[in-house]
């Protein structure tokens, strides 16, 4: 019998990834992927520009976040780099210039794509409960949807499914009414 020579991979490993690729590490293997396609783009971009100007803009914003695009965390032994996350201020009282974090957001959203919807909505989802995320959100913009979570212990339990041009007030944001169609860019036509 041959000797089994996979190993786990390791930061150098991410580190070795081309350009435009994001990666991962979680339970000791690579996930890497291409930059995602306009639709997610889009929603992500959204998403993250309400809740800057809401939550994060000057620095005594009223609003009392951190809002970061693509993070890099280091929960453990994982490495994750959700589409957006968020840190109340009150644990994260200045923004330190650091490569990646290992304080876990308060809040992360993860924009789902065709290639990444089985990850987020499963094993990322089950890492960001256990490393203490208390909201989690969803966004899809294929089906115009958002998915909002808030963790109990170690489970997500659903707080709301939202779709199509809704107003929504979704936890922990909910002073801010979000406007779901403008997530999702027009319809194109085919040529």
């Amino acid at each position: 019998m041959g000797q089994d020579t996979k190993r786990p991979a390791t930061y150098a490993d991410l580190e070795a990834l081309p350009e435009g690729t994001v990666g991962q590490l979680i339970d000791g293997m690579l996930i890497a992927a291409p930059r995602p396609a306009s639709p997610h783009a889009v929603a992500a971009s959204v998403v993250s520009g309400l809740l800057l100007t809401a939550f994060q803009v000057g620095r005594r914003s009223p609003g009392g976040w951190w809002i970061v695009n693509e993070p890099e965390l280091h929960l453990g032994d994982d490495v994750l780099v959700p589409d957006i996350a968020g840190w109340r201020r009150e644990r994260l009282p200045q923004m330190p210039r650091v490569p990646h974090f290992i304080l876990a957001p308060d809040w992360v959203c993860e924009v789902l794509s065709p290639s990444t919807a089985r990850l987020d909505r499963g094993r990322k989802s089950e890492l960001y409960a256990r490393a203490g995320v208390g909201h989690l959100w969803l966004v899809d913009p294929e089906a115009r949807a958002l998915e909002v979570f808030q963790r109990d212990a170690a489970r997500w339990l659903a707080r709301g499914v939202y779709s199509g041009e809704q107003q929504v007030r979704a936890e922990p944001f909910e002073s801010l009414l979000l406007d779901l169609g403008a997530l999702w860019p027009p319809e194109l036509d085919a040529p």
